[in-house]
């Protein structure tokens, strides 16, 4: 059996790094990690390849003598599945496609998909390729058992080039213990945290390694901290081989707030190299947090909660939220001032999507106020249900938060905040030849050909004789800054036009 694994183009978005990639000669920013993983989990004597078209186009040789192509998709990569579609029709190859997009979709959208193979592959995919085998695969396979993880394979890393990418991702838990109404991970994974053996994540690091990668290494975790006993088991494991190797991986995560709550976590995660953490912070009104249902940022100092956790040495990144039914008149200049005294550099803002499944779009369309379907990007200011707001204040505000804190001056005066409060570890990496090269091509073009030059210069100086451990962070962070404004601008010239 020959088949294609194809992964969609990922459209210019807040994640995709696009802008910023060049900076570090990469094509993409993560590999598909789920791709990855279902290729694990085929038979080993079928004949496996993988396009990924963030890092390359697909070609019609690519289709030559394929008997099936797998495909998995996020809400956002719609545009770019459909024209995959599109090409396997003409070809008359059969589709198998499963992940997210198809989760939270109606099955009739997917019309020219032959077979869907939904919930956790450990468990449907299984049941796909015995109907295969027999020779009646059927339309649709779906499943709520959660899987035992530790039956989970180590993805097939020998599909995809290591130099193509900018950092490689892994997976240790799925599941958060939150309920927060807005969000689908509990609807795809559950409540109830499950875990790889500490034995298996030590042998995914050792796959990374031996292959040769050396950098970030995203734990793709719906919260990683979700089941904390086990995760204080697993990190001084984690320490003691990212030590005995010289640290040659650095770590970013997604957790929750609560995260700030435990000193004994935050320096185990410290002393395992994380540099970075994704937080969901939403809002810092109390009634919006109460609204949908996210309990564990109540009632908190949630500056102070940012800050404890860069004071520990760990970045944190953050995501935003407006267009709750509780938000006040003054959301956005709460916002605003929230994100610039915390220091959170990397401030996701978007406002609130209804995605299929979750409690939000439930009561939305029973209350007759959804509209379509959500774009799954999270950043280009498009409303998929009727707002309690007025719908322009809304987008003029929101616009308004975007254009505060990615003006050149507001971002680089917040990433100097971030520096006072952050305490790098020692075991941080250093610059190599690549980082070198990244820095270089950042003189030249946030120092002399971007309009926030001024500001550039007055950070690297700053960070160099104030921060000189943080200097990395600081070249980074400029980068990353790079991005986000060509990205959120081109939303909002793309939002004018139409």
């Amino acid at each position: 059996m020959n088949v294609l694994l194809v992964y969609p183009r990922y459209p210019d978005t807040f994640w995709s790094f696009r802008h910023a990639l060049k900076f570090v000669s990469r094509k993409a920013a993560f590999p598909p990690l789920g791709l990855l993983t279902v290729a694990s989990l085929l038979p080993a004597h079928w004949n496996k390849r993988l396009v990924d078209l963030n890092v390359r186009a697909l070609r019609e040789k690519d289709l030559e003598g394929v008997d099936y192509v797998f495909l998995s998709a996020m809400l956002v990569q719609q545009e770019s599945l459909e024209e995959v579609v599109d090409l396997c029709r003409k070809r008359k190859i059969p589709i198998v496609a499963g992940g997210p997009l198809f989760m939270v979709m109606e099955q009739e959208e997917f019309e020219g998909i032959d077979h869907l193979v939904l919930g956790e592959a450990e468990v449907t995919l299984p049941m796909f390729l015995r109907d295969l085998e027999e020779g009646k695969p059927k339309k649709r396979y779906d499943s709520r058992e959660r899987p035992d993880l530790t039956l989970t394979p180590l993805p097939s890393w020998d599909l995809i080039s290591f130099k193509d990418y900018a950092t490689m991702p892994i997976q240790y838990s799925r599941g958060c213990p939150f309920n927060c109404d807005f969000c689908d991970i509990i609807v795809m994974n559950g409540r109830i945290p499950r875990t790889k053996s500490e034995e298996q994540m030590l042998r995914e690091l050792d796959a990374l390694y031996v292959r040769g990668w050396r950098g970030t290494v995203f734990i793709v975790d719906d919260n990683f901290i979700g089941n904390k006993h086990k995760v204080k088991k697993l990190l001084p494991r984690v320490i003691q081989w990212n030590r005995e190797r010289r640290y040659p991986f650095n770590f970013i995560t997604e957790a929750s707030i609560n995260l700030a709550d435990d000193d004994e976590l935050l320096d185990l995660m410290a002393r395992a190299n994380f540099s970075q953490v994704f937080l969901g912070i939403e809002t810092p009104h109390e009634g919006s947090l109460a609204e949908c249902n996210k309990l564990q940022n109540a009632e908190r100092d949630l500056v102070a909660s940012v800050k404890k956790i860069q004071n520990a040495g760990i970045e944190v990144m953050g995501g935003f939220i407006v267009g709750f039914d509780s938000d006040p008149p003054n959301i956005f200049e709460r916002q605003i001032e929230f994100i610039s005294k915390s220091g959170v550099v990397t401030a996701m803002v978007g406002v609130l999507q209804a995605v299929p499944g979750t409690r939000l779009y439930q009561r939305l369309k029973e209350q007759g106020r959804l509209l379509m379907n959500p774009t799954g990007n999270h950043t280009d200011g498009i409303l998929n249900f009727i707002p309690k707001m007025d719908m322009e204040s809304l987008i003029n505000g929101y616009r308004r938060i975007i254009d505060t804190i990615y003006s050149p001056k507001n971002y680089y005066e917040r990433v100097l905040t971030f520096l006072k409060e952050y305490r790098p570890s020692g075991k941080r990496r250093h610059f190599n030849f690549r980082d070198f090269k990244a820095f270089l091509k950042s003189l030249v073009i946030l120092g002399l050909l971007e309009e926030g030059r001024r500001h550039y210069w007055g950070l690297l100086t700053r960070a160099f004789l104030k921060y000189r451990r943080a200097f990395p962070e600081a070249v980074a962070s400029a980068i990353y800054g790079y991005h986000f404004r060509k990205v959120l601008r081109a939303q909002a010239r793309e939002r004018i036009s139409h």
